[in-house]
């Protein structure tokens, strides 16, 4: 499947306007980095979907048509802008852990551990028995049979996946539960009037647009960074005692201003709900049912600010029976084949990996697609709008296309290459160095207004 049909799908599922399509250039398109799966085609067409989309935008708002074009090459280095990340000239610390990855288990089959966080890091080890070495948890799965410590692992709440062929994947009842369900939903929760955009766009397609970002790691922040690139003022609320990745906070930090509230308290939900009293969308990657059982769900959000666009992003969707199941990337691409496969292309011995966090970063990239297209759906139509988008839907895609003729000798990227693509900003981190958006609008250039800071570095109001 080209990037072209790929963006054809993006569009129709969006109800984007076709006569729009031939104003997006793609160039490069035979172009990717080493996979059998085409990464760059994903990269190019969902990138250039949300592009189209905050055009379609400015022109509802009264701006000027205008041509979009997104070169796939600098398409994927933005799906892999963390890793080009740097400050002061020096990228920082790799944020996987030393016991994260993949092992063999005592039955000869594989299982991948995700353990970048303290927490999951520590009931790790804790149901192996084990010290914090690479070594000692080896020894201690090879004690276990793959399945039944997959299993034992999501029991307690803690991240793995056992590595799947995509036949296994399949017949999965959470595969089954999610195999009629479109790429993402876009559905309406509520009925209200049109509400126009605000009147003072300040030149942007999302100028004066309220964004709510309750979001941690890849997937939902890069569609809060999105949004913040075509100039919406998004909000990103952490807490003190949630762990964060460095390098993340400043990778997808870029445009936004964060904050700190805890949930916790009835002063934190209380403060919550004055926000988004206030806000036109609202970002989250809870867990489904993680947010109603504080005080809001879906229902509760409509009424605290009826034509809310509200977009959630999940890891295995919002139905099936690991609708609740932690994930990441990374696992998804372990249970659902994607490892499996790319391990046997390359004859390894054990699973492979995509050459970037691709879900992570077009389920992001479809989320902000999604919310611009709820957008526009409550200017014209009314209403309040939920987006759902999931890891696993997008990993489903990606596995539905055809493998990529002679995928595995294509160019990885350099630094020379990415050269021209870096944008440098002066911020309380240091001189952060990262890879700019990859569209270029001919009338409403994307750029990040704010740059990354700590994430306490803003009280939790609107500006």
């Amino acid at each position: 499947m080209s990037a072209h049909t790929m963006l054809h799908t993006l569009w129709t599922l969006a109800a984007g306007d076709p006569a729009l399509l031939p104003r997006l250039a793609l160039s490069n398109t035979e172009q990717s980095l080493p996979s059998t799966f085409p990464v760059g085609a994903l990269a190019a067409a969902t990138i250039g979907a949300q592009a189209l989309m905050a055009a379609e935008l400015w022109r509802l708002r009264g701006g000027r048509a205008q041509d979009v074009r997104v070169d796939q090459r600098h398409a994927l280095a933005m799906f892999r802008s963390e890793r080009y990340l740097q400050v002061d000239g020096k990228p920082p610390p790799d944020p996987w852990s030393a016991i994260a990855g993949y092992y063999q288990a005592g039955d000869g089959r594989w299982i991948q551990l995700h353990t970048n966080f303290p927490h999951h890091r520590d009931g790790v080890l804790q149901v192996l028995r084990c010290a914090d070495r690479r070594d000692a948890v080896a020894a201690a799965i090879r004690g276990w049979s793959a399945e039944a410590l997959d299993a034992r692992l999501a029991q307690e709440g803690l991240c793995a996946a056992l590595i799947r062929s995509p036949r296994e994947w399949q017949v999965h009842p959470q595969a089954a539960a999610i195999a009629a369900l479109p790429l993402f939903a876009l559905e309406r929760l509520a009925e209200t009037a049109p509400q126009a955009l605000p009147a003072d766009h300040r030149g942007r397609p999302l100028g004066g647009v309220r964004v709510l970002d309750l979001s941690r790691v890849i997937a939902a922040p890069v569609a809060g960074r999105t949004l913040a690139q075509h100039g919406a003022d998004v909000l990103a609320i952490s807490a003190a005692h949630l762990p964060n990745i460095a390098l993340l906070v400043i990778d997808t930090g870029r445009g936004k201003r964060p904050a700190q509230l805890d949930l916790r308290q009835d002063s934190g939900r209380e403060r919550l709900r004055d926000l988004i009293r206030g806000a036109d969308v609202f970002i989250h990657a809870y867990r489904p049912g993680s947010l109603a059982a504080r005080g809001f769900s879906s229902a509760e959000l409509q009424a605290l600010r009826p034509g809310l666009v509200e977009v959630s992003l999940s890891a295995y969707g919002q139905a099936g029976p690991w609708a609740q199941r932690r994930g990441f990337d990374s696992l998804v691409q372990s249970a659902s084949g994607i490892a499996w496969t790319e391990g046997q292309a390359q004859g390894l011995a054990q699973p492979g990996k995509l050459p970037c966090q691709a879900l992570d970063h077009a389920s992001g990239y479809i989320a902000a697609l999604g919310a611009m297209a709820a957008l526009k759906r409550r200017a014209l139509q009314g209403g309040g709008w939920r987006v759902s988008v999931s890891l696993a839907q997008t990993g489903a895609w990606l596995q539905s296309m055809a493998p990529l003729a002679g995928g595995l000798a294509q160019a990885e990227l350099d630094e020379q290459e990415i050269g021209p693509w870096r944008s440098q900003t002066a911020s309380r981190f240091g001189s952060v160095s990262s890879i700019a958006p990859a569209e270029r609008m001919s009338a409403t250039p994307p750029y990040f207004a704010l740059p990354p800071a700590p994430l306490d570095a803003y009280p939790a109001c609107w500006p």
